[in-house]
Parts: structure tokens; sequence; C-alpha cells
């Protein structure tokens, strides 16, 4: 019989292994060694994400899903403070009682803002914005023996003009919105201020409490400006609730007697600065304490008179 021929073996692959494959054997080695099973590494599985509740936790328990998360609207909300409660309004004859005390407390009120022309009194009201009136004070006691006319601060410029407010706050915005105001009435007023309302808020940083400030304080014109003093003093006391500021000032000009509208403005922004203030209110030294409505008054009573 022929003899069969002896199979030939499989050729020897000329490729290398990949580097990874290489490896591999190498770990599984070493796991052997280490536990003396030889089994592939177990697999993490990912943590579970923990659920924040929106609810907020009751109070004295801090759990996981509360501790350090960000108080909802609805939480943040409850956690705000209480809006401040309005008087209820005032009759006309407490109306009456109530300015005829601050006149007499006060017989000449008026504006704490130095100026000596009306110029000077636009410029230092358009500077007192979000500003105190003793800050506008210490600036233009600097800027006015330097330039106090509309020609004088368009000459000085914005720049110009920066260094001598720099202390007020917003005084950039300021001082491009005062050298705008100098130019334009050099413009269009021949360098006057204007005795008329729609022509001062036109001039640029003038809007309607600067325009009543100008005309009452500087040309007498029964007007009233209300600011967050004179707000707050019309509400709490019940002297004029309203919901904003031009809802106040059209209240004022229905209740107040023709005879204190002139001071009006003077008496109520003092005796809200010093009296009736925001945080906390004297009542005990107000003068107009048992007409006052405010349902919240500060407690005590007022120091005894020295004989």
């Amino acid at each position: 019989m022929p003899k069969t021929a002896p199979a030939k073996k499989p050729a020897k692959s000329s490729i290398a292994p990949k580097p990874a494959d290489a490896k591999a054997p190498a770990k599984t080695a070493a796991k052997k060694k280490s536990t003396g099973r030889a089994s592939t590494p177990a697999v993490k599985k990912p943590a579970k994400a923990v659920r924040v509740s929106s609810k907020p936790a009751p109070a004295g328990r801090a759990t996981a899903k509360t501790a350090g998360a960000k108080p909802s609207r609805r939480t943040a909300a409850a956690d705000a403070p209480v809006k401040e409660r309005s008087g209820a309004q005032m009759k006309p004859a407490q109306i009456e009682d109530m300015f005829a005390r601050l006149r007499a407390l006060n017989p000449a009120p008026t504006t704490e803002l130095e100026y000596t022309t009306p110029y000077e009194l636009l410029v230092a009201v358009a500077l007192s914005a979000q500003s105190t009136d003793v800050g506008v004070n210490k600036a233009t006691r600097k800027l006015f023996p330097v330039a106090n006319t509309p020609r004088q601060i368009a000459a000085l410029g914005v720049e110009g003009l920066k260094p001598y407010i720099a202390t007020i706050g917003l005084f950039n915005t300021k001082a491009a919105n005062v050298v705008a105001l100098s130019q334009q009435l050099l413009d269009r007023h021949g360098g006057e201020v204007p005795r008329d309302r729609a022509a001062l808020e036109a001039l640029p940083g003038v809007g309607r409490k600067t325009a009543n400030v100008v005309l009452n304080t500087a040309f007498g014109e029964p007007t009233i400006a209300v600011d967050t003093h004179i707000f707050r003093v019309s509400n709490r006391t019940g002297l004029a609730p309203g919901k904003d500021v031009l809802a106040v000032e059209h209240k004022l000009l229905k209740v107040v007697p023709d005879t204190y509208l002139q001071d009006a403005h003077h008496w109520l922004i003092l005796h809200g600065r010093y009296v009736c203030k925001a945080r906390k209110p004297d009542c005990p030294h107000c003068a107009i304490r048992d007409l006052c409505r405010f349902p919240d008054k500060t407690p005590g009573e007022p120091d005894p008179v020295a004989a």
C-alpha cells in the first residue's frame, strides 16, 4: 500500500499580538496570585442618584434628601419678610391736626441740600439719587466754587466732572447726565432752568421726583416729590396710602390742606428721615403718634421732660 503523507502543521502567524492582549494575561495572573481565583474582575455598579425633594424637611430634622438642597420657590416665599402693614386712611380733621403740629415744630422747613441758584439745586437733586444729602453736599462744596453754571459744567466735561463727584454712588452715569442736561439748558433754554414740568423731565437724568423738588423748592410751586421717606410715612400713618409713588403723590395732593401744601414735602421727608425711620420708627418721641394709624408702632413712652 502507498504511504500516506504526514499532515502539515499550520504556519505560525507573523502578526504580533496587540499590546492590550499581551497585558491581559499578566492582569489575570496578578489576580490569581492575590485572590487564588482566576476570575474576571467585578464591574462596580454606578451609585443610585439621590433624589432631592423640593418639600422642606420637618422642623428639627435634616435628611440626606434635604441637607444642602436649595430651597424651593415656595419655601423661599415663605421665608421672605412679611410686607409692612399700612395704616387706615386718616380723617380730614386728623390730617389738619397732623400738619398743624409739624408746622409748630418747624415753621420754615426746607431741603437739606446746599444750593444758591435753581441750577445748583437741579444738579444737587440729580446727584442725590440713591445717595444721601450729606454725601452730595460734601461733593458740591468742592464742585460749585469751580463750576456752578451750565456753561462751566459743560466746559468741564464728563471726565473733568467725575473727580468732584467720585464719592457719590453711580457717579459715572450722573456725570454724563449732568453734563448733558447742562448742554441742553444752553441749547434750548438760554442756560436757565425752566419752570415747567415737561421741560424739566425732558432733561437727561431728570424724572418726576427731581422735577417736583425743583418746582417746589426753587420756584415755590405746591408740588410734592414722593421719595422713599414720604412713601413710607404716607402709608404708615394712613395719610395717603398707595401702592406706588405716583398713587401716593396724587392722593397727597387731594388730602393735604392748601394751607400746608407748599411745605408738606419738607415736613414729611424730614419726619421720615429722623422720626418715622424705616427699620425702627421712633414712635415714643413722635409728635403725631396719637394720630398715626400704623398698627405696629414701636413700644415705649417718651422721655420725661426735665423741669
